[in-house]
């Protein structure tokens, strides 16, 4: 897992431009702590930064191969699962190859397949391979969207890099945000290929951009398809079972420690005790994370979204699968101290934060990386399998609006409230996500003969896995990646996506519960107590201190009435947040404050040209 950038310029020789690539390799060194390497030749120079998974010694970037009409030098971040398979495959057609690193299997891939190499691919990865050849620069993202990756065109090439900030590096790149950006920020919902930057695009999941002296052209290399479904229940979670056995043992593979990510919760419960029983087979044991507030299972208050404390199952499957567990137990001070908030909005470039929620993330991701290099997560299995509650809310099903911000909007209010007046009129955000969701469904296929209710859940399915998800696994990435920890996401394995997509409604809900067919598929190493829980979200911190800590930091900002915040925030209404007692903040409350903070320290940080006009 690394950090990846470079700079094409067509009317240029960047073999001179060495100063602006370090500058733009060397945002990208918490993705990449333990190597760094450029490379410049005529018009291309890359830069790449190493997390060691694979092959540590021989895994170096760049990664060059000569051959008789130019050289093909690439960058890659991410994993290829079935690496092993495609080596083989490429000895057998003559490729002979140094190291054991599965980067220079893609190398080798894409000389024998050039660009239908990605079709070959099963992994995470967001990779750029200049191909000296043709003069042209070709840019691969994975299936799902598990690796960020980002683009910039310029007048006479591109930029690129994993994360925007390696592309804002360079003084080619403007740190503007225009109206669409803001929307993104506050609209909670991922427009594809958007990079929020003014100018600046993602390389879509599944999509692969080439860009030569004429400019950028992208297509797209797989998409969620719909197809019949014919399997009875038995098989069907028989092979959701199948897969999940067979993704789990190859996302196992690692030359670095490992561990899993564990809630308590089905998703990452059932990973854990089949990644037990696998590497149990070899006499080795699990480590398992959980991450828990100071005084939470004992003080805990039951409400309409968390019916739960995770802890105590979280114990059941530690025990039950006999890992090596540890709690990483927070307090509201760490989660409130800026210094933990700035490092996750330099993460993620931008204040899309869901407060606590995000700083906790990093905290437990800063603790694990102590001990583990690469982790396992659930993340992805309530989008893939059905396990939100709103899947089941008729009043969710039926709104004409992304599922999710249904919720939202009745547990936690809209979080644009705290803008000023002007700036919410001008953001428009109904029309917005409006538009935005009618843009979303026109891409969902309907099965011939499927029923106007499986069709309704289709689409809903559909919005999770290619809107929802992209929107949870990027905060992941980049939460983990700026300790230089490598998570792994086996429900996003693209098999899986595609079979359990194409499971009818009907199917995946079979006993009226949420997740049915992954409970079933693994119910033979859950301890009970696992298999008989509703669903309980992500974690989030109840302890007062924590909102009070929250106004303080508020309070220090309104002493600065002329921070430029203040021409996007609706300091009034922010000063009424501060002053309310601690049992009247509310978490739309609470959102009001953090999103305040959030857009005051990525103001200090960027000092980005915010055009609302």
């Amino acid at each position: 897992m690394c950090g990846i950038t470079g700079w094409i310029s067509f009317t240029r020789d960047l073999r001179g431009a060495t100063e602006t690539l370090d500058a733009m390799t060397e945002t990208m060194s918490c993705r990449g702590p333990d190597d760094r390497g450029t490379w410049a030749e005529g018009p291309a120079a890359l830069g790449h930064r190493r997390l060691a998974i694979i092959d540590l010694p021989g895994g170096r970037q760049p990664m060059t191969l000569e051959t008789p009409g130019g050289a093909l030098a690439l960058v890659y971040s991410g994993e290829t699962y079935n690496f092993t398979e495609l080596r083989r495959e490429l000895v057998g057609r003559g490729h002979e190859f140094t190291t054991d690193s599965d980067t220079e299997v893609v190398l080798h891939g894409y000389l024998e397949w050039g660009e239908a190499l990605a079709e070959r691919l099963n992994g995470m990865y967001a990779f750029a391979i200049w191909d000296g050849r043709s003069r042209k620069l070709v840019m691969i993202r994975d299936r799902m969207g598990i690796k960020p990756f980002y683009y910039y065109p310029t007048p006479d090439g591109v930029l690129f890099g994993s994360e925007p900030k390696a592309i804002l590096a360079n003084p080619l790149a403007k740190a503007s945000v225009a109206l669409d950006g803001v929307r993104e920020l506050f609209a909670f919902v991922k427009t594809p290929g958007h990079g929020v930057w003014e100018g600046m695009h993602e390389v879509e999941p599944g999509s692969i951009v080439t860009v030569d002296s004429n400019g950028p052209r992208s297509h797209v290399y797989w998409s969620l398809r719909t197809r019949p479904h014919t399997d009875d229940r038995d098989t069907t979670i028989g092979t959701v079972r199948t897969l999940l056995d067979d993704i789990v043992r190859r996302q196992l593979v690692a030359d670095v420690p490992r561990c899993t990510l564990l809630s308590g919760g089905l998703d990452s419960s059932a990973l854990t005790a089949i990644a037990a029983r696998q590497l149990g087979e070899t006499g080795e044991k699990v480590r398992s994370f959980a991450v828990d507030f100071v005084g939470r299972e004992d003080n805990f208050v039951a409400d309409e979204v968390r019916a739960t404390p995770d802890t105590p199952y979280v114990h059941d499957v530690a025990r039950a699968a006999a890992t090596e567990h540890r709690d990483i137990v927070l307090d509201s001070e760490q989660l409130a101290d800026l210094e933990v908030r700035s490092r996750m909005i330099r993460a993620r470039d931008v204040p899309m934060g869901i407060g606590d929620l995000d700083t906790s993330l990093y905290l437990l991701f800063k603790a694990v990386r102590e001990q583990s290099t690469v982790a396992l997560s659930g993340e992805s299995a309530d989008e893939v399998f059905g396990g939100y509650a709103h899947f089941f809310h008729e009043g969710a099903r039926d709104s004409e609006m992304f599922p999710w911000l249904y919720r939202l909007a009745q547990h936690f209010g809209d979080d644009s409230d705290v803008l000023r007046p002007e700036v919410t009129s001008a953001l428009d955000l109904p029309s917005f996500r409006r538009d935005s969701y009618a843009e979303a469904i026109s891409h969902v296929e309907r099965l011939s003969g499927e029923s106007d209710f499986e069709y309704k859940m289709r689409k809903i399915c559909h919005l999770h896995l290619t809107r929802f998800v992209r929107i949870l696994l990027d905060r992941k990435d980049r939460a983990s990646m700026a300790v230089g920890l490598e998570v792994r996401v086996p429900f996003c394995d693209h098999r899986l996506v595609e079979y359990v997509y194409n499971t009818p409604w009907a199917l995946k809900s079979f006993d009226g519960r949420e997740k049915s067919l992954l409970r079933e598929a693994t119910a033979d190493v859950l301890p009970k107590s696992v298999y008989d829980r509703v669903k309980s979200p992500y974690p989030s911190t109840q302890d007062p201190k924590y909102a009070i800590a929250l106004q303080n930091h508020v309070k220090d900002l309104l002493v600065k009435p002329s921070h430029a915040v203040f021409d996007l925030v609706d300091a009034a209404f922010v000063r009424k947040l501060t002053a309310r007692e601690a049992p009247q903040i509310t978490q739309a409350s609470r959102r009001g404050l953090e999103r305040t903070l959030d857009l005051a320290l990525w103001i200090d940080m960027y000092s980005p040209d915010v055009k609302l006009a």
